[in-house]
């Protein structure tokens, strides 16, 4: 097995370029520069880097490893005759197989009384729950943050709450009650979930073309063909009729709070049939009030609130 030598300089931002430069001499593979901070800048989480920068290569241990540690080192010095340098730092790292590495950190993840998130190669540990497979990829929403896990325990409540009041209703009527719009769609793990909750349709629109991709894997690793229709687009497209239905009885939204709120003034509250409801999350507590003020103006009432940290979901509906 390959071992290799971590060889890493922490500086600030003007060195990080000629310092990387300089480690990319010696590793083929390609240097790392990595931020340790950022600072938000606005309510939409938009930040710029602060602080030092790590910058790391990876050197192979061979024959000449110490040759080329001593020549890495000469070059780093006369870099520092212009401007002084910390002393570098090595690490000597065994190869494995990072694709499959960082699997370890995803685990089963049990949501609300049914359901549980589990990682598409393992099995889930609780048969008698309802599992949901997500392969992690690109995409926002494994299961693993607060924001998704809030949305999920209100989607459970609101197919268990559809459960008694459809006892009163005609199978067509039933069959109608159980269609949803999922913006903003991500992983497609809200759509996947309400349709193994019962939904008879979903819809999932995102405006990231690789989040409709990685919703359509996660489906087909969950058995879900036709019943869920992908697209890309937003509140907008699905207004305008470009897919199969413009309005639902329930209606998702996993975004950031100033996203759901600009997407209120394009219409997400048309989205929800009366009598329906819509879901929101990815709202942290301090913007909890402008989202509720938002739905609030379009006719929607609060009906539901979830916390978990520093994030809230609300349920809100249309009477």
């Amino acid at each position: 097995m390959t071992t290799w030598l971590e060889v890493s300089l922490l500086v600030n931002g003007e060195l990080a370029e000629a310092v990387a430069d300089v480690l990319a001499r010696f590793a083929p593979n390609g240097v790392v520069t990595e931020s340790t901070g950022v600072k938000y800048v606005d309510e939409e989480n938009i930040g710029v880097t602060v602080g030092p920068i790590s910058v790391r290569a990876y050197l192979e241990v061979n024959d000449q490893i110490e040759e080329t540690r001593q020549k890495l080192e000469e070059a780093l010095f006369y870099l520092g005759m212009i401007q002084p340098l910390p002393a570098p730092v090595y690490k000597q790292i065994a190869d494995r197989n990072w694709m499959e590495a960082w699997k370890e950190h995803y685990k089963p993840i049990p949501i609300g009384k049914r359901l549980m998130i589990v990682p598409a190669w393992m099995d889930s540990p609780e048969p008698s729950r309802i599992a949901i497979r997500i392969d992690p990829g690109m995409a926002f929403g494994t299961g693993t943050h607060p924001t998704t896990q809030l949305c999920l325990e209100l989607i459970g409540n609101w197919f268990e709450q559809s459960k008694i009041e459809n006892r009163k209703l005609a199978l067509s009527e039933v069959e109608a009650s159980k269609i949803v719009i999922d913006i903003g769609c991500g992983s497609g793990i809200l759509s996947i979930a309400a349709l193994k909750l019962g939904a008879t349709r979903a819809l999932g629109v995102d405006i990231d073309i690789e989040s409709v991709r990685n919703s359509r894997e996660n489906a087909d690793k969950n058995g879900i063909g036709a019943e869920l229709i992908l697209g890309q687009g937003s509140v907008a497209e699905v207004k305008a009729g470009r897919f199969a239905f413009a309005s639902a009885p329930l209606v998702v939204a996993n975004i950031l709070a100033p996203v759901i709120i600009r997407l209120f003034e394009a219409g997400l509250g048309d989205l929800v049939e009366a009598g329906g409801a819509v879901i929101l999350s990815g709202i942290l507590s301090g913007q909890a009030e402008k989202v509720r003020e938002a739905a609030q103006a379009k006719g929607l009432v609060l009906t539901g609130q979830r916390q978990m940290g520093d994030w809230v979901a609300l349920a809100m509906s249309r009477p």
